[in-house]
């Protein structure tokens, strides 16, 4: 699987979830989403396209491919673990608990994803 930085991360994670809500996903979308410029979403779903997890046309809706849905998958998942954890394990407030998992899902390892996942499952 092509590996993508951070901020790529979090814009493969927002067409996901657009997608999955609308059912098709336009740039602006992920520019309101992501409440970033329409300039740097282009730039964003240039390098996305290059890596092969989007199609992209300038001017319509664009698609994630196979492989795109399998990494935005893999990133959603992270971030539900961790996001689950902080509120329901540490009592952390939910907003909180998201933008904490934000942050942290570009860099946790499978390892000690896993860990998180298993004291979840003990403690709920």
């Amino acid at each position: 699987m092509a590996e993508i930085s951070s901020s790529l991360e979090d814009y493969i994670e927002a067409v996901y979830n657009i997608y999955l809500a609308q059912n098709k996903v336009k740039a602006i979308d992920v520019s309101r989403k992501l409440n970033v410029s329409r300039a740097s979403v282009t730039e964003a779903l240039q390098r996305l396209e290059q890596a092969g997890l989007i199609n992209y046309g300038h001017y319509g809706t664009l698609s994630i491919t196979e492989e795109g849905i399998k990494k935005a998958k893999e990133i959603v998942k992270k971030h539900q673990v961790l996001s689950l954890f902080f509120e329901k394990i540490l009592g952390v407030n939910h907003e909180l608990a998201e933008e904490t998992a934000c942050k942290i899902e570009h860099v946790i390892g499978d390892e000690i994803l896993n860990k998180f996942e298993i004291l979840i499952n003990k403690n709920l």
